[in-house]
C-alpha cells in the first residue's frame, strides 16, 4: 500500500552527517572542511522523474496563463527576506535521510527550505490541475502557492515498510508560500504564519493518529510582509509570509486528471487540455507504473489495468474517510483537486477536529450550505471519485467505473465499523448489535452535547461485568454515567450550539419561498439546510424551557441507559475466555493506543500561533512534541510552554522572530494567548475557543 500509515519504530535511516563522519579516513585533508562545512540539504540525490515522464510547459514567461498540453510549469521561487526556521519535524525529514538537529542548526537551511536558495538537484515547477469546487467545476486552478522542488531519492538503509508505502523509491518535495506561479490567478502565492503552523501541524499529527497524510518537515517565516484580510472584514494588517516543507510520494489528485474536461454543462470552462487525450494515458502510466507497480505487474491488458487501479483509489479513499470520520476529522475543502490519487489526507486549509460531538459539524466558515460538513464526508469523497471516473474516460470505460464504485458504500461501512468496535473495545466477536450500539453511542453524545475526543478516551475506563464483582451493577453504571457526564456540555453550551445560523424572519421568507416559488428557492437555498435550521430552532426552545438540573438529569438517564447496554455487549465478549483479565486487559490497551489522549483542536493551534506572531517559537515545537505521541499521557508536557516560564518542545532552545517597527501595534488587534487561562492540551476546549473562525 503507498499510503503513509503509522510506524511503531523509528525508521532505520541513513543519516549522512554519520556516514560522512565514518568516511573521514577516505577524504584528503585539504577536502575534510569541504566535505564536513557542506549543508546536509546539499547532499540531496535527486532524480526528478515527473518532469521527465511527464510534459512540461514550453514557456517559462512570468504572470498568471492558461496551461495548455502540459503537467508543470518552470517557476522560480521568490526568496524571502531573512528567513528563519519556527520548527521542523525531525520525524519527517528522516524520510529524506536528513537529521532534523542538523538541519536547524545548518546556516543555509531555512533559505533551502523556504525556496530562497535552490539546492543543488532541484527543478522548481508549479503542478497543472483543475477542480470542481464546491460542487462546480471551476476550469484551470494549479499550484498557486506550492512549488515542487523534485525528487529525493530514499535513502539507503529506510524501513522497509516505509518502501511498500511508497514504492517509488522517492520522496516528492514542495515548498508551499514561496510566490507566485502561473496558477496563482489573484493572490500572491504566499503564505503566513497561521495558514502554515495549521498545515505544519495537522500533516503530522495525521501521521501519529495513523491516518495516510501528506508529511511537514518545516516551518519557516522571515521579515517579508503580505496585507491580509483575516477575517474578510475590511481590516486588512501586515502578516510575515512563511513556508511549509511538504513531503509526500506525489501530488497528484484528482483534479491533476481533470486538465482534459470538455466545457462543463453548467460553468462553460473546460480543461486547458481538453483534446490531449494522449497526454491522460501519459499520465496514467506514469502514475500505476510508478505507485502502483503491482498494478501494472499483475494486469497486462490495459481496461484490466486502468480497472484495478480505479478500483485501488477507490478503496483508499473509502479507507480515509473512514479514519476521519473516527478521529472527528472534517477536511474542510473536499474538492476534487484537494484529493489525493494515492489516498492521503492532502491540503490542509480550514480544517477542525470535532471538540463537541455534531455530526453537522462545519470547520469551515465559508461553507454556508455545509456541503462539507462532518456527516456529509463520506458522501462526498463518493461523488468526488465519480468525477475522477469521468476525468479517465475513455482509458476507463464509464460501466466498469459504475460497477467498481458500486462497492464503495460496503466498504466503507466495513472500514467505519472496523475502527469503531476497536474504540469500543470490541474485538472477540462481531455481532449485528454492534452498529445500533455505536449508533446509540453517537445519539447520546450529540443529545448530551459530548466531547467526542474525551468521550471515547474515557470508555476504556469502564469496566466489563465478571464475577464476584465487589459493587452491584448499579453502582458501576452510575460511577460510569459520572465519568462520561464530565465531558457533556452545559446547558449555556447547548444554547449556543442551537442557535440557528439565520434570523427567524430570514428562515419564514424561505419557507414562505420554498411553498410559493419552488424554482426561485432552489436557486437560493436548499431543503436540507432549512432543515438544519428548524431543528435547531426546535431544540432551542426545548433548552429555554429547561434547567441546568433538568439537563444533568435529563443527560444522565441518556448515558445510563447506552452503558447498561453497553456492558452488556462487553459481558458477551468474554464469553468462552479462559484467561478474563488478560482478555480486558487487551481490550483496554488496543482501546487507548485507538482513541487519542489528544489532538490538534483549534484553540491548541491558536495558541502556537498567537505566541508565534509575537516572535516565540517554542509554543508550536511543544505542541508538535505532544502529537507525536497523541495516544499517551507525557509528563511534564501537559499545559501550553508559557505556564511557569516552560520552554519550547523537542530539546531547541526557544526561538524568538525579530519585530519590525509598527508590529506591535498590529499584535494589539490579536488576542495574546499567554493572557487565556491555559487548559491542559487533553482537555475540553476553553470557552474562548468558540470564537475561532477558520476560513
Amino acid at each position: 500500500m503507498a499510503y503513509l500509515g503509522p510506524r511503531l519504530a523509528p525508521s532505520r535511516i541513513f543519516v549522512p552527517g554519520v556516514s560522512a563522519f565514518r568516511l573521514l579516513g577516505t577524504v584528503g585533508m585539504a577536502n575534510m572542511g569541504l566535505a564536513m562545512s557542506r549543508s546536509p540539504l546539499e547532499r540531496l540525490d535527486f532524480d526528478n522523474v515527473a518532469l521527465k515522464k511527464l510534459p512540461v510547459d514550453s514557456s517559462e514567461e512570468p504572470g498568471v496563463r492558461q496551461v495548455k498540453g502540459a503537467c508543470f510549469s518552470r517557476v522560480k521561487p521568490q526568496p524571502l527576506t531573512k528567513p528563519r526556521f519556527v520548527a521542523v519535524s525531525h520525524e519527517a525529514l528522516a524520510l529524506l535521510g536528513l537529521s532534523g538537529e542538523e538541519v536547524m542548526n545548518d546556516p543555509l537551511g531555512p533559505e533551502y527550505l523556504s525556496g530562497s536558495r535552490v539546492m543543488p538537484g532541484s527543478q522548481p515547477a508549479a503542478h497543472c490541475y483543475c477542480g470542481h469546487q464546491f460542487g462546480q467545476f471551476a476550469g484551470q486552478l494549479g499550484d498557486g502557492a506550492a512549488c515542487y522542488l523534485g525528487e529525493v531519492k530514499v535513502p539507503a538503509g529506510q524501513d522497509p515498510e516505509l518502501l511498500r508505502e511508497n514504492p517509488s523509491g522517492r520522496w516528492e518535495i514542495q515548498v508551499k508560500g514561496a510566490g507566485s506561479t502561473p496558477y496563482s490567478r489573484q493572490a500572491d502565492g504566499r503564505k503566513v504564519l497561521r495558514s502554515s503552523i495549521r498545515e505544519f501541524l495537522c500533516s503530522e499529527v495525521m501521521y501519529f493518529l495513523g491516518v495516510p497524510t501528506t508529511r511537514a518537515g518545516s516551518v519557516v517565516t522571515s521579515n517579508s510582509r503580505v496585507i491580509r484580510d483575516v477575517y474578510y472584514s475590511g481590516n486588512p494588517r501586515h502578516e510575515r509570509c512563511s513556508v511549509v516543507v511538504r513531503i509526500a510520494p506525489t501530488f497528484l489528485r484528482f483534479g491533476s486528471f481533470e486538465i482534459f474536461k470538455r466545457a462543463d454543462e453548467h460553468t462553460g470552462r473546460q480543461g486547458p487540455s481538453y483534446g490531449r487525450d494522449e497526454i491522460r494515458g501519459q499520465m496514467m502510466d506514469y502514475v500505476i507504473e510508478t505507485f502502483y507497480p503491482d498494478i501494472q505487474r499483475n494486469h497486462p491488458e490495459r481496461v484490466e489495468r486502468n480497472v484495478a487501479f480505479f478500483r485501488e483509489v477507490m478503496l483508499r479513499t473509502a479507507r480515509l474517510v473512514a479514519q476521519w470520520q473516527c478521529v472527528g476529522f472534517c477536511h474542510g475543502v473536499l474538492n476534487t483537486d484537494n484529493m489525493s490519487i494515492l489516498g492521503l489526507t492532502l491540503d490542509y486549509g480550514p480544517y477542525g477536529f470535532m471538540d463537541r460531538f455534531d455530526p453537522d459539524f462545519i470547520c469551515n466558515a465559508s461553507d454556508n450550505s455545509g456541503r462539507y460538513s462532518y456527516q456529509a464526508q463520506p458522501a462526498i469523497c463518493r461523488w468526488n471519485l465519480v468525477k475522477l471516473a469521468e476525468a479517465l474516460a475513455p482509458e476507463l470505460p464509464p460501466d466498469r467505473a459504475e460497477a467498481v464504485m458500486d462497492d464503495y458504500l460496503d466498504l466503507y461501512n466495513g472500514f467505519y465499523l472496523e475502527s469503531m468496535r476497536k474504540k469500543l473495545g470490541l474485538l472477540k466477536k462481531d455481532e449485528p448489535e454492534d452498529e445500533l450500539l455505536i449508533t446509540e453511542l453517537l445519539q447520546t453524545m450529540h443529545n448530551t452535547g459530548s466531547d467526542f475526543t474525551n468521550t471515547f478516551r474515557s470508555l476504556s475506563q469502564i469496566s466489563c461485568p465478571t464475577e464476584g464483582e465487589s459493587e452491584g451493577e448499579e453502582e458501576l453504571v452510575r460511577k460510569a454515567t459520572d465519568l462520561l457526564l464530565e465531558q457533556r456540555a452545559s446547558l449555556e453550551e447547548l444554547k449556543a450550539a442551537n442557535k440557528p445560523a439565520m434570523d427567524p424572519r430570514e428562515l419564514a421568507m424561505l419557507l414562505s419561498m420554498a411553498q410559493s416559488n419552488p424554482a426561485l428557492f432552489q436557486m437560493i437555498s436548499d431543503r436540507t439546510s432549512i432543515a438544519r435550521q428548524l431543528d435547531r430552532l426546535s431544540k432551542l426552545k426545548d433548552l429555554m424551557e429547561t434547567s441546568q438540573e433538568e439537563l444533568k438529569t435529563q443527560q444522565a438517564e441518556e448515558w445510563s441507559r447506552w452503558i447498561t447496554r453497553y456492558r452488556k455487549r462487553l459481558a458477551r465478549e468474554l464469553q468462552g475466555q479462559s484467561d478474563v483479565r488478560a482478555a480486558q486487559e487487551e481490550r483496554v490497551r488496543v482501546m487507548d493506543s485507538t482513541n487519542p489522549r489528544v489532538v490538534l483542536r483549534n484553540y491548541i493551534a491558536q495558541n502556537a500561533i498567537e505566541a508565534a506572531e509575537n516572535g516565540d517559537f517554542s509554543e508550536a515545537q511543544r505542541v508538535l512534541k505532544v502529537l507525536e505521541k497523541p495516544f499517551s499521557l507525557q509528563p511534564g508536557l501537559e499545559l501550553p510552554a508559557w505556564v511557569g516560564g516552560g520552554g519550547g518542545g523537542g530539546g531547541e532552545a526557544t526561538k524568538r522572530g525579530e519585530r519590525d517597527e509598527g508590529e506591535d501595534q498590529q499584535q494589539e488587534a490579536a488576542s495574546t494567548s499567554t493572557a487565556r487561562n491555559p487548559v491542559p492540551y487533553d482537555s475540553r476546549p476553553p470557552a474562548w475557543a468558540h470564537e475561532i473562525c477558520v476560513t
